[in-house]
């Protein structure tokens, strides 16, 4: 179903390889809102910028080493052809860690255009021309920006309006309040000599409230010591 309602975000995504979208996003929430006109999404082929008849978009780079650059004007031409409203994005392991507070302020811009490099990267003098933001899913290096164009669009599509129909779902996830989320449980309630906890049976609600609360920050305190400390610290240390 097409429709002709303005999106809430707009993503643009400039990539070797526009046939990786939208991928997984073409199904299951997102895809329905970007069939709904929720969102849309325009990939963008950088090879058709290439100004020689071999469509070159690489070189060797200055100084030596292995590995080939993207070329800054075949760049330059496709960024400054195709941006699209809200900010440049581009994927590097080198990029400020990309948080669940940055993707929900990215929810709040018209939207955003998601520059996926390949090869050693790109040439610096791009990025530092149209004052891209370089973002970081991790401590990881992939293949190129694509898988890590879609996750970023998958974290903010399910945040906008009329996505995912349980907001308080939203509300409770992992780092939404600076802890890491608590275990769920489903039917049935014993599974494999695995009893359900109690508590969540009790209907008691500020039972199960606490019981999440400090599951929560169990884990957070477990796995994830910089989360804690950064959580701690909000309570002077009390909760340390």
């Amino acid at each position: 179903m097409e429709t002709d309602r303005k999106p809430l975000w707009k993503a643009v995504v400039l990539t070797l390889f526009p046939e990786m979208f939208p991928g997984p996003l073409g199904h299951s929430l997102a895809g329905r809102a970007l069939l709904d006109g929720v969102w849309s999404l325009d990939s963008v082929d950088i090879r058709g910028f290439a100004r020689d008849k071999h469509r070159s978009v690489d070189d060797t780079p200055f100084g030596g080493g292995a590995g080939m650059v993207m070329k800054p004007d075949v760049l330059d031409a496709a960024i400054t052809a195709s941006k699209g409203p809200g900010p440049l994005i581009y994927f590097t392991p080198r990029g400020r860690l990309l948080t669940q507070s940055r993707v929900r302020e990215l929810a709040a811009e018209p939207g955003a255009t998601l520059l996926c490099g390949r090869f050693e990267g790109v040439d610096q003098r791009v990025l530092d021309a149209h004052q891209a933001e370089e973002i970081s899913l991790g401590d990881f290096v992939l293949s190129g920006g694509e898988p890590a164009a879609l996750m970023l669009m998958d974290a903010v599509v399910r945040l906008l309006p009329g996505v995912t129909g349980n907001q308080e779902s939203l509300e409770e996830e992992s780092f939404e309040g600076g802890l890491l989320e608590y275990p769920h449980y489903t039917r049935p309630k014993e599974w494999q000599g695995r009893a359900v906890p109690e508590v969540l049976m009790s209907g008691h609600h500020e039972n199960v409230r606490l019981w999440r609360q400090r599951q929560a920050e169990d884990v957070t305190r477990q796995r994830r010591p910089d989360l804690w400390a950064l959580y701690a610290s909000k309570f002077d240390g009390k909760k340390a």
